[in-house]
């Protein structure tokens, strides 16, 4: 027996049973192309405009506002707040399968825009959505020609097949959509607006070069700062007992690998040998011989890498979070590959307040950096949330 074919997704709002009907984009829409504009073209002030490239570095499902303007020429073509964009070229045939929904009137369409007006059965950003996921986005992608440039034309897109409900059904998976995209939009700029006060404050908290006090303090804090090597204030531990020896990860096991590279947690392990006892209490700081990138690790781990020194403070009146935050502004850049630690690290001079002006410090830095992986893990989740609708609420 042939295979019967989908129709209908598989999550639904309550209430909605029919079969999603299916035809051919041409059947729902108009077709043209943007013009007469390019990166050449942009100005400080004049029109908003939107361009190709703009759908590549700052990609959204639904446009109410650029950051780029152009003057109005005779022959532009300008947004009625409904139109469907998608690029005519790109590098990839997958990355040129996705499109945006122009919500705002007045928008200038430049050029290598192809341009999908839908009649009054689709709504605008139920069409975007559509078609930059699933089954429609690989089908967008077949149609796709080219190698080193691929290219997508209007005639390709009208014999793509397009799966819809009706237009409340339309409208509710739109709405939730939108919602939760205007959502990681709020996180992605908190999370933003903190790393940016934080980088701020890491100015003012720490005494500038050649300097011997910050020129922001907590009040009864007076003495100047010592100065010190680091090598004096913190010790370091071979990461040879803490190395995992199976990179089988499941994030369904308890113990974090981890790397001092951007991506920091490589997985987790199901070992239970040679775990390294960091905690709240007793942190210590994770360093990257070769690249020196380092990290703060308040909870047990295990390691990917024999590159890694382990850091931990030499004595009491060190506080872990302040000096990894000294180390962190060190700005060096390694010009070779080789070990960092002994032979740099160890012999940089640092300004070094009493213990407890570097736990007032520390203690504050620690709240912020809470505070910053809250809104992380919050818009974590959004984007899985958001990830898992497309992919279930559409054909």
């Amino acid at each position: 027996m042939a295979k019967e074919e989908k129709k209908a997704p598989k999550l639904r709002f309550n209430g909605y049973t029919n079969d999603w009907e299916q035809v051919k984009l041409e059947k729902l829409a108009t077709f043209s192309k943007g013009k007469g504009y390019s990166k050449l073209d942009l100005k400080r002030k004049g029109y908003p405009i939107f361009l190709y490239g703009q759908m590549y570095t700052d990609y959204r499902y639904k446009i109410v506002e650029t950051s780029t303007y152009a003057s109005l020429k005779e022959d532009a073509v300008v947004s009625n707040g409904n139109e469907i964009v998608i690029p005519s070229s790109g590098e990839t045939s997958v990355d040129i399968a996705r499109a945006s929904w122009i919500a705002q009137k007045g928008i200038i369409l430049g050029s290598d825009l192809n341009i999908i007006r839908p009649t009054s059965s689709v709504h605008p950003l139920f069409l975007a959505l559509s078609l930059s996921n699933n089954q429609v986005k690989y089908n967008l992608a077949k149609v796709a020609q080219g190698n080193s440039i691929v290219h997508l034309y209007n005639n390709n897109l009208k014999k793509v097949n397009i799966y819809f409900p009706n237009i409340v059904e339309q409208n509710k998976i739109g709405n939730i959509l939108n919602s939760i995209s205007n959502c990681i939009n709020l996180h992605e700029r908190k999370c933003e607006e903190l790393t940016l006060i934080k980088k701020a404050l890491l100015q003012k908290l720490f005494p500038k070069k050649d300097e011997f006090e910050p020129e922001v303090r907590y009040k009864n804090f007076s003495d100047a700062w010592e100065q010190r090597k680091l090598g004096e204030v913190l010790s370091y531990e071979q990461p040879g007992p803490y190395i995992v020896n199976s990179d089988n990860y499941d994030n369904k096991f308890n113990v974090p690998v981890l790397t001092a590279g951007k991506s920091f947690i490589l997985g987790f392990t199901n070992e239970v040998k040679g775990i390294k006892k960091a905690s709240e209490s007793d942190p210590v700081i994770i360093f990257d011989d070769f690249t020196t990138g380092s990290h703060y690790v308040d909870f047990p781990f295990k390691v990917k890498s024999s590159a890694l020194k382990i850091l931990s403070k030499t004595n009491e009146k060190i506080d872990t979070k302040f000096i990894y935050e000294v180390l962190s502004r060190i700005n060096y850049v390694p010009q070779s590959h080789e070990r960092h630690w002994i032979s740099q690290f160890s012999k940089f001079n640092v300004m070094i307040p009493t213990s407890q002006e570097q736990e007032k410090v520390g203690n504050f830095l620690k709240q912020l950096d809470h505070l910053i992986a809250l809104h992380q893990r919050k818009l974590e989740k959004l984007k899985q949330l958001k990830k898992f609708l497309l992919q279930n609420m559409f054909i």
